[in-house]
């Protein structure tokens, strides 16, 4: 199946979308990746949500890829007498160890590791940003606040700390269980969830081994103060715009999303927009004229991926939301100064073989006028160089690994095709115009270019670029 866009769409399946009918819809409407969201599914059930996506991936013989994303670490305050207490602004309300329910001076924090943390100073960001403490005092095991913004606090609301490094891993018990559990899934990327630090990647990637590529979410500001660190180790990032915008001011979100996607782009790394991007449309049938635009700006950036999150998962319009942002992210990609903005921020080869020859390719399809770029990749990175040139030509990336071509499906600009490695030059060129038939991105009389490293099946050897014509032959065995 050919789209008519290079920029790709993440669902998150849930309730609404956990039937094979409605995934394949989902597919079908323009969903290039599932997402699993590992703080609502049971671990028991991955397996079983995988299996679903692969049988569809096989009916309809087209990679598709999945994203298992980690819970990470949930903060929560403790329970409240009554359930719920009001707290009032200006008022004095303790966090303490002691597990006594709470009224409307105090509550139980049961996690220690924040309360030796916690310095005079610190929010206390609770319930998604509505109400806002500032620690004023602390002692062993409690920490003085003032309510600076107030009102209903009840059992279990989340716990946000946008001023305070806290000691543990973004990594816990339940989701190395659960890591675990999609990896024998066959999940073909994990992302990891309130990453604090390089360090909590690496964590991740040791245990994956290679098994799936690691996707880092950026949803804290500590994630942003050690930007650069984190995209270095990351396979790729996710700008997790909801609770980024509950830790830091919310007009400092945009900001931070262009500074993520340019700096994935200039490493040639994947980059996901994610995030209410189309809210409304959990209830309404149609999104908002700003949720438009907000898709659209993700587009124009150059976004590998842009992501549905409740509008896919639990939304009464599933399938109408995939569609919607298929037709945004269209038409975006047919505007004029789509292009203009891609090209200006094009970023400098690095002096590697790889780069050049990406370089040459890009510059080959641009001055030729030609529709596709045939990669031949075995790890994959051959057409990650290549989509980061951000080509006019579809990035076609012909691959013997299924796990390659999956994990490909969420580069912006490529379209995976799974097939035995060539045996020589000729069958390289042979091969890849048949392809570009079958997959309607060339016919005869047109010409396309081929790339791929010698010796056939060397990881990272990307040195050959070459130019084919389609002939009558390639049609006919197409």
């Amino acid at each position: 199946m050919k789209r008519a866009r290079r920029t790709k769409i993440v669902a998150t399946l849930g309730p609404a979308s956990e039937d094979p009918a409605v995934i394949e819809a989902l597919f079908a409407a323009g969903a290039d990746v599932f997402r699993i969201n590992m703080s609502h599914l049971p671990r028991e059930r991955l397996s079983e949500r995988v299996a679903t996506i692969r049988r569809i991936e096989q009916k309809l013989k087209r990679p598709i890829a999945v994203l298992v994303d980690l819970q990470g670490p949930k903060l929560r305050v403790g329970r409240f007498a009554g359930d719920a207490a009001v707290i009032e602004n200006g008022q004095s309300f303790v966090l303490d160890d002691d597990p006594t329910p709470g009224d409307a001076t105090r509550v139980h924090l049961p996690h220690p590791e924040i309360l030796s943390a916690l310095e005079p100073g610190h929010a206390v960001i609770i319930d998604d940003g509505k109400l806002r403490l500032v620690v004023t005092e602390v002692a062993p095991g409690r920490a003085v606040t003032r309510v600076v913004t107030g009102g209903k606090i009840s059992n279990r609301k989340g716990v946000s700390l946008p001023d305070t490094t806290i000691p543990v891993a973004a990594m816990t018990e339940k989701d190395r269980l659960d890591l675990e559990a999609g990896l024998a899934a066959g999940a073909d990327w994990i992302a990891v969830s309130f990453v604090q630090r390089p360090e909590d990647v690496v964590e991740v990637k040791a245990v994956a081994q290679g098994k799936a590529l690691v996707m880092a979410k950026i949803e804290k500001p500590q994630a942003v103060a050690a930007l650069d660190a984190i995209m270095a180790v990351a396979d790729g990032l996710m700008v997790a715009r909801g609770d980024l915008g509950v830790e830091m001011p919310l007009e400092q979100v945009p900001g931070v999303q262009k500074r993520i996607t340019r700096g994935a782009r200039r490493l040639g790394k994947p980059v996901v927009v994610a995030t209410q991007m189309l809210e409304s449309m959990i209830s309404a049938p149609v999104p908002t004229r700003a949720e438009v635009s907000d898709v659209a700006t993700a587009v124009y950036e150059g976004a590998d991926a842009v992501m549905l999150s409740a509008e896919s998962a639990s939304g009464s319009f599933p399938v109408e939301a995939v569609s919607t942002m298929n037709r945004i992210a269209e038409q975006v990609e047919r505007d004029g100064i789509y292009w203009s903005i891609i090209a200006a921020q094009r970023n400098t080869p690095e002096s590697t073989a790889s780069d050049a020859i990406a370089a040459a390719a890009h510059q080959i399809a641009g001055t030729l006028g030609l529709n596709a770029v045939m990669a031949w990749t075995a790890s994959g990175s051959t057409a990650l160089r290549l989509a980061r040139a951000r080509p006019d030509a579809t990035v076609i990336a012909l691959t013997p690994k299924r796990e390659t071509a999956r994990r490909l499906a969420l580069v912006w600009g490529t379209h995976p095709i799974v097939t035995n490695d060539a045996s020589d030059i000729d069958d390289m060129s042979f091969r890849a115009c048949k392809f570009a038939v079958r997959e309607n991105f060339a016919g005869i009389g047109d010409r396309v270019i081929v790339v791929a490293g010698l010796p056939f099946g060397t990881p990272g050897a990307t040195n050959l670029v070459r130019i084919a014509t389609v002939t009558l032959e390639h049609a006919a065995k197409a």
